[in-house]
């Protein structure tokens, strides 16, 4: 299975931003480590172009993040400092997605490891979200005559509100989000299909409701591929996620979302999303156990050999 990272192009941070950037290097250790990706597998995404981006962003936000006039407000907004290291970050990011994609095609599954930028809009970035990675992709896979209809699929605990908004009135795009109701961001977009959770909602609860949003939201559209943000955050442990669940609950998660794309002969990008728990291990071992999930379906040929 084909796994991109960009985790060599650090976005400096200060010491106490909450933000785990060490985890995509973290993460890429350890699943070469394990033996669950060789580094065959693994590869260095081109940066996304200004043409990629201004199929969803407008060009003055382009023009105006790639050099460094974004204001104080928006700057705030963000969550990061501005930085020509932001800049590149965002661009390897996007373009890791926009890889996985056209890999997921061939293959039938393929992985970023970042991505999940889903709180990026049209004219401004938000929450940790410089570039709408998703959203680039999806538009960039259609203008190459690849794919007709993309379904994205945020299991990030925080709803894709920018995926959302970009997509509102887009029928060729559909968005699928389950995400803490009481979370961030405080005010929703209207997805295609919204599946919101109580705090403190657990893995029997969530599974049923990720069941509703596969059999009910994602097959009956028939996507030519699915983006499916499989965020770290709904972790029990998770600082910001206020949910309940398990590391085994979020296994299953991911089992349940393969096997449906696998069983549906759906080809699946993958990207990492959110996760922010104070122990930066715990959330490489979820984000682990997902590319491990989806790797060891690829191997067992569960897309047919695509």
């Amino acid at each position: 299975m084909k796994a991109y990272y960009c985790d060599h192009f650090v976005l400096p941070l200060p010491p106490e931003h909450r933000f785990p950037m060490a985890k995509y290097r973290l993460l890429r250790e350890r699943l070469l480590a394990d033996g669950v990706l060789s580094a065959e597998d693994l590869e260095v995404p081109e940066p996304a172009t200004d043409e990629d981006l201004e199929r969803v962003h407008t060009r003055d936000y382009v023009r105006r993040v790639s050099t460094g006039q974004l204001t104080r407000q928006e700057v705030r907004r963000l969550g990061f400092p501005w930085s020509p290291a932001l800049v590149e970050r965002s661009r390897r990011s996007v373009g890791g997605t926009l890889a996985a994609c056209r890999q997921a095609l061939e293959d039938g599954v393929s992985v970023n490891l970042a991505g999940g930028t889903h709180h990026a809009f049209v004219d401004h970035g938000a929450g940790f979200c410089v570039f709408n990675d998703a959203a680039v992709a999806a538009r960039a896979l259609q203008a190459e005559g690849r794919v007709r209809r993309v379904a994205v699929l945020d299991c990030d605990v925080h709803q894709g509100d920018g995926t959302a908004a970009i997509f509102a009135t887009d029928p060729s795009v559909r968005t699928i989000s389950l995400h803490g109701r009481r979370n961030y961001p405080f005010h929703k977009e209207a997805s295609d299909l919204d599946l919101e959770l109580e705090d403190g909602t657990g893995d029997e609860e969530y599974l049923e409701t990720l069941e509703h949003a596969l059999e009910r939201g994602l097959q009956p559209f028939g996507p030519d591929l699915v983006v499916y943000l499989a965020g770290a955050d709904p972790y029990r442990g998770d600082r910001l996620g206020r949910l309940a669940l398990t590391r085994r609950g979020l296994a299953e998660r991911d089992g349940h979302v393969f096997d449906h794309c696998a069983g549906h002969g759906l080809p699946v990008a993958v990207v990492m999303a959110g996760g922010y728990a104070l122990d930066v291990t715990a959330v490489v071992d979820i984000h682990r156990s997902t590319v491990a999930a989806a790797a060891t379906r690829a191997a067992a040929g569960l897309w047919g050999g695509r």
